[in-house]
């Protein structure tokens, strides 16, 4: 009876710590962004590109914008003026530029179906998604990223 005791009152301690302990989600992202990351992209929370909250929530699934995670390609400094930032929007899987007069990048479309944008400016091109997929996905990504910042700066 008295190691019952004991290990209650052990268990009772310990308990506070299993909060810290990672979820299956929570390392399933660490690795995808590790992974990003030794592949040279880098990982950031940006807004999706526009100011339409209604589409960015039903394209979310009714969830807010504040898990909408960028991952990126830096490009190097470009030697003429400088560029516009430009947006591309995934709608039921149509790509479309944000100003509907940009086209659409050809790589785009080998994107996975998780991603929700897209978005070059003078320092990086990536996409924006929900990290709702794997490592694979991550290297679908990056591919693609390598492809796309080879046409933006030859």
């Amino acid at each position: 009876m008295t190691y019952l005791w004991i290990f209650f009152v052990i268990a009772v301690a310990l308990a506070p710590l299993s909060h810290f302990v990672p979820s299956k989600r929570q390392r399933k992202v660490a690795r995808m962004r590790e992974y990003a990351a030794v592949h040279g992209l880098f990982v950031e929370f940006r807004q999706l590109p526009g100011n339409d909250g209604a589409r960015a929530a039903a394209s979310a699934g009714g969830r807010g914008q504040s898990d909408t995670i960028y991952y990126g390609k830096r490009l190097p400094p470009p030697r003429e003026k400088r560029v516009p930032a430009l947006a591309w929007i995934c709608d039921q899987q149509q790509w479309r530029g944000l100003d509907r007069h940009t086209p659409v990048p050809p790589q785009l479309v080998s994107l996975p179906d998780e991603v929700l944008a897209a978005g070059a400016d003078e320092s990086s091109c990536g996409v924006y998604w929900r990290e709702a997929g794997d490592e694979a996905g991550v290297e679908q990504i990056r591919l693609v990223l390598e492809a796309w910042s080879q046409d933006l700066r030859p």
